[in-house]
């Protein structure tokens, strides 16, 4: 069991590892991952999200932080880095980014809105791995779903809110 110790906010972090050996907080090792709640399917634990009109079903693992989106590397899929941030922010809440193997299906919509349902998708994969994660990623905003949608068109109109070109006479 880890335990944090900070003496003052200008020293350093160091962490009790489990045979009391003392390291300094590095970023080369991944931080230990808590033991997992409730049961995995298949070694998984899934997690679905949605923006928009698009869903993504998202399972994760413990690994290396090998990320797949429809059988594509991150780079690859997500082309915009605000994109691939939104994908990866869940991850970087709660400090386990090279910590997962994540694999994503995802279909509808556009790029962004993908984005925006893998993102919820992974949150909800990390909060049923352990609970302990849930308040970060509620805290980020990261389990709630975004309600927002597109408006439809109205009869008489030339779409949600414009109106056709007004005549006097």
């Amino acid at each position: 069991m880890a335990e944090t110790k900070v003496e003052s906010p200008d020293t350093k972090l160091s962490e009790k590892t489990a045979d009391g050996a003392r390291l300094a907080g590095t970023q080369s090792q991944p931080k230990p991952l808590p033991n997992a709640t409730g049961g995995a399917k298949g070694g998984y634990w899934w997690g679905t999200g949605r923006r928009k009109s698009s869903v993504a079903r998202v399972r994760i693992k413990p690994g290396t932080g090998k990320i797949l989106i429809n059988k594509m590397e991150l780079n690859d899929y997500f082309t915009r880095e605000q994109d691939r941030k939104a994908a990866l922010a869940p991850l970087r809440a709660v400090g386990v980014e090279k910590s997962f193997d994540v694999f994503v299906n995802v279909r509808g919509g556009g790029i962004t809105g993908q984005a925006g349902a893998t993102l919820l998708g992974v949150a909800r994969a990390l909060k049923g791995f352990c609970e302990i994660y849930a308040q970060a990623l509620r805290d980020g905003g990261y389990l709630t779903r975004d309600p927002r949608m597109v408006e439809r068109k109205k009869p008489g109109q030339a779409g949600a809110r414009k109106r056709f070109q007004f005549s006097k006479r």
